[in-house]
């Protein structure tokens, strides 16, 4: 059985897709990029500030689900610069502690969608 979540609080998909997907105790979360859900606009300009928009994103819709961040098991990140991951990581650093943080990875593409630099997306298991 799954359960479809959604939640205003994080940015309504662009495509033929959900902002999650719950089936009994894990739940799938769609790639999150940096639309602020409160004015529909991209966060965009410096990498941190994107993925900071990201991330908070992605706890928003894990929150509608009735998980949170140390509920995290997988994470997926796509790039387009690789010269940017430190700074990343930096961001992503502040909302996964290092020893118990998710498994992931980390992998450049040509393009994102809406030329965005960074889409995140995740597992959780409760």
């Amino acid at each position: 059985m799954k359960e479809v979540i959604t939640t205003d609080e994080a940015p309504a998909p662009i495509g033929p897709y959900n902002q999650a997907i719950k089936s009994g105790n894990t739940i799938y979360v769609s790639g999150q990029i940096a639309i602020n859900p409160a004015t529909g606009e991209l966060e965009m300009g410096d990498i941190q500030i994107e993925t900071t928009r990201v991330l908070e994103n992605l706890k928003a819709v894990l929150k509608a689900g009735g998980f949170q961040l140390s509920d995290v098991v997988k994470c997926s990140i796509f790039i387009s610069d690789m010269g940017q991951f430190s700074q990343i990581n930096d961001v992503y650093s502040k909302y996964f502690d290092g020893h118990e943080a998710p498994a992931r990875e980390t992998v450049q593409v040509s393009c994102l969608p809406k030329n965005v630099n960074v889409e995140i997306s995740c597992i959780a298991v409760q």
